[in-house]
């Protein structure tokens, strides 16, 4: 047998002889030795982390609180900017639960 071998070997010994209650734990440190693991479940996370407004949306949502300082914000405009400050108040909530998500994948804290 090649050292490889005997190291998987040895590692399956000591697997078998886990009390069940630490076999799920031994796994879920043997899934974070996984090298695609952490990538695959990290990479929606990331998605969602760096998901910007599109330049239009910024564009609009700026105007909207400019015609808001100034006064001159029409009743339609405001219920739009209402409806886009809880939109990204939302995706800001999202993006804040998705990076939660990632520190503890990467045990960061």
């Amino acid at each position: 047998m090649t050292a490889a071998s005997d190291i998987r070997q040895r590692a399956r010994e000591l697997v078998e002889q886990l009390p069940g209650n630490s076999l799920s734990q031994a796994v879920a440190f043997m899934e974070t030795l996984h090298p695609n693991r952490g990538a695959a479940l990290e990479q929606p996370l990331l998605d969602q982390i760096q998901q910007t407004r599109s330049p239009e949306d910024q564009a609009r949502l700026a105007y909207l609180r400019q015609q808001k300082e100034a006064e001159t914000i029409s009743d339609t405009e405001y219920e739009e900017l209402l409806a886009f400050v809880e939109r990204v108040e939302q995706q800001d909530a999202e993006r804040a639960e998705a990076l939660i998500q990632l520190v503890e994948l990467r045990n960061v804290i």
